[in-house]
């Protein structure tokens, strides 16, 4: 039975701290729209700030690496059957998977078969690698929402309906960074050499990079004692910072934030940084980077044979050319890691020129994404 404006019931799964702010930036425009909406699934607390209902907590979905899924398969594949069985049950008017596309395809199909309304925000990344995964796509979503310009047309040669709705970061990101003001609000000198440490949102980037980057820490600050470090973490990877932290030997001389990503980024000159979506959050601030990764040595194999583009960092994809450098795997040395991004403090020329790129990156994102959303979602309703 089609429920009303004023009953809508909208399902949604964000599986970590990246999907949860996508979801909350969505969910401005949804409730805008619909303000009686009503919605449940798998979300953060970005989402429950909204009145979300999570069923399960959202830090249960977020694994990344091939073999770091299989060791965790058993509980998310029983999260995932749980969910669907209680969808198909309750039947909301509309299910949103966002990103997390490994849980959320299978999961908008099976609901999707079923005659439940679907769409996926944002396009998986079919472009730089498993363009098979679009067979997935096309299965399970009634709409794409794209963040990323290019999308929309790649898609629809594939079949699949879609839109682009800019890039939500992009909006919450000031054009003009204020360093000194951020700076002030987390407690360091206005006139420091600062180099923000983003060692990742998950448990399993913590382990694989957070030695790596303290010790590169160790090593920039034995070469230039007057820097300044600071570390954006969420608050439940605190003690296996904190460990690694002992071991580098440079506990109390990093700075450790609960999350606050935004604000590390704002207020650093320069930034080393996992790769995933805080890479381009850091573009958007328009600061200097070098992106590194790690990972299990199988994981990683298997990702090099599938992968269709010469960059892993989103800022060097949409730049379409390595403007930032990417330290991945065994490159990502202490050593490696340390000279690269000293070597952005000796380049204020390059620096410039880097900031002028993001900021035509930045105008080409800047769309109202939350009302691009409701249109394009009401559009699925009424379709």
């Amino acid at each position: 039975m089609m429920q009303t404006a004023e009953q809508r019931r909208f399902a949604l799964v964000a599986g970590e701290a990246s999907g949860d702010l996508l979801a909350g930036l969505l969910l401005d425009g949804l409730q805008a729209r619909w303000p009686h909406l009503q919605t449940a699934g798998i979300g953060g607390p970005r989402m429950l700030a909204h009145g979300f209902q999570s069923w399960w907590p959202q830090e249960k979905l977020a694994v990344r690496g091939y073999i770091e899924v299989l060791r965790h398969y058993p509980e998310i594949a029983g999260i995932r059957r749980q969910l669907k069985a209680r969808l198909l049950q309750e039947r909301p008017e509309l299910f949103i998977g966002v990103d997390a596309p490994d849980f959320n395809l299978d999961l908008e199909a099976g609901l999707r078969s079923q005659g439940i309304k679907t769409v996926h925000f944002i396009c998986p990344s079919i472009w730089a690698w498993r363009p098979k995964r679009i067979e997935k796509v096309r299965a399970a979503a009634d709409h794409v929402l794209c963040i990323f310009p290019f999308e929309p047309e790649l898609l629809e040669k594939q079949g699949v309906a879609a839109s682009y709705v800019g890039h939500p970061i992009a909006n919450v990101i000031p054009m003009t960074p204020d360093r000194a003001a951020a700076r002030a609000a987390v407690g360091l000198a206005p006139d420091a050499q600062v180099v923000a440490l983003l060692p990742g949102s998950r448990r399993s980037e913590i382990r694989y990079l957070a030695d790596r980057f303290f010790a590169a820490a160790a090593l920039m600050q034995k070469a230039r004692p007057e820097l300044q470090f600071v570390a954006p973490i969420l608050p439940g990877l605190r003690a296996e910072v904190d460990a690694f932290l002992q071991a580098s030997g440079m506990a109390g001389r990093v700075k450790l934030l609960d999350g606050q990503s935004h604000a590390a980024l704002a207020a650093c000159d320069v930034t080393l940084i996992a790769s995933g979506t805080a890479t381009l959050e850091a573009a958007l601030f328009k600061r200097p980077m070098v992106i590194a990764y790690n990972m299990n040595g199988l994981s990683w194999r298997l990702m090099q044979r599938k992968q269709l583009q010469p960059w892993v960092g989103l800022p060097n994809i949409l730049c379409r050319e390595f403007v930032v450098p990417e330290l991945l795997q065994e490159a990502a040395t202490p050593a490696a890691l340390a000279q690269a991004t000293l070597a952005w403090l000796d380049a204020p020329g390059k620096t410039q020129a880097l900031q002028q790129r993001f900021s035509e990156l930045h105008v080409q994102l800047q769309r109202d994404t939350p009302t691009l959303c409701a249109d394009a979602i009401q559009k699925v309703l009424e379709g």
